[in-house]
């Protein structure tokens, strides 16, 4: 029981990771109506300027640990900022009500300058995120279960940042008129602007807000594997979560990485034995392989009907 209990915690704190990840795909769907495979290219070049910052800042007389990671995070939100008005201001301001598919090919046209522009300002090489989170295993309940459950501090504390700020991104959508105007956009850009609201700013702010979701993952995936240009396929890890929970649903978003992660790590322990290992490569994505015969828009995602 132990064992089992500690393989499904581990699987929920590797969840709320792909759950955050999974949110950035969310928010832009929800806002421009298309799938934003800049994502992955995101994390990286905020990975890469939360690390880089972390470099400089002590340059500056500033050696405090704490401050110094505080002000490199200000400092990469600013730049994640920054890009967010240059890619409304010279990308999406000029495909406002374009095909859907026109989008998704900006989209990808954004990646490869955001992976480009990353190395050119942040250089090529793997760079280190030290925020303090302890890396040290501890056992918990030993007193209740025989040798204890062990449970990764890093994973657990990475696992809170992350569930406090899918929690506040889900209050923001719910309680907030810029999140009502969010979902409004989303619903039709046309109607949307008819009744006044901005296109343009509800854009850059949606992809500010996509940005700093992107930091923070890129922070937290890079203090565990270190900032290095393989970043980018953390994106591929979020895809069987976005298809699993719905496109347009923060709550999907959630629930589908924890149940990607909790179905990664038991599959593999549990069933790894039987088909040779590597099951938690390929699980995900067999999963959402089947979701997207039986349900495609997902557990909470809005089932379309057209009618003819």
């Amino acid at each position: 029981m132990a064992f089992f209990l500690e393989t499904l915690l581990g699987g929920l704190m590797a969840g709320m990771l792909y759950s955050l990840v999974a949110l950035g795909f969310v928010l832009i769907y929800k806002a421009s109506g298309v799938f934003n495979f800049a994502q992955g290219a995101m994390v990286l070049f905020a990975a890469l300027a939360m690390a880089r910052f972390s470099e400089w800042i002590p340059a500056l007389g500033i050696t405090d640990f704490y401050v110094v990671n505080l002000l490199a995070f200000i400092a990469a939100g600013v730049v994640m900022f920054m890009v967010a008005w240059i890619i409304e201001r010279l990308v999406l301001r000029h495909l406002v009500n374009q095909e859907g598919t026109t989008l998704l090919m900006a989209t990808l046209g954004i990646t490869y300058f955001l992976e480009g522009m990353g190395q050119s300002l942040f250089g090529s090489s793997i760079y280190k995120i030290d925020i303090g989170m302890p890396k040290d295993p501890v056992m918990i309940l030993e007193s209740t279960f025989q040798g204890g459950i062990l449970i990764n501090k890093e994973d657990f504390y990475a696992a809170i940042i992350a569930a406090v700020l899918v929690a506040m991104l889900s209050l923001f959508f719910q309680k907030t008129g810029t999140g009502r105007a969010l979902r409004a956009v989303a619903d039709d850009h046309q109607a949307a602007q008819s009744i006044g609201i901005p296109l343009n700013r509800i854009w850059v702010i949606v992809w500010c807000v996509a940005g700093v979701v992107a930091l923070v993952a890129g922070m937290i995936w890079g203090s565990k594997l270190g900032v290095q240009f393989s970043l980018t396929t953390v994106a591929l890890r979020a895809l069987p979560v976005v298809i699993l929970g719905g496109l347009t649903s923060v709550p999907g978003a959630i629930v589908g990485g924890l149940i990607i992660g909790v179905g990664e790590k038991l599959s593999e322990v549990y069933l790894g034995p039987f088909v040779g290992g590597g099951i938690e490569i390929w699980f995900a994505y067999v999963l959402a392989l089947g979701f997207l015969l039986i349900r495609p828009q997902g557990l909470f995602g809005e089932k379309i009907i057209d009618r003819v």
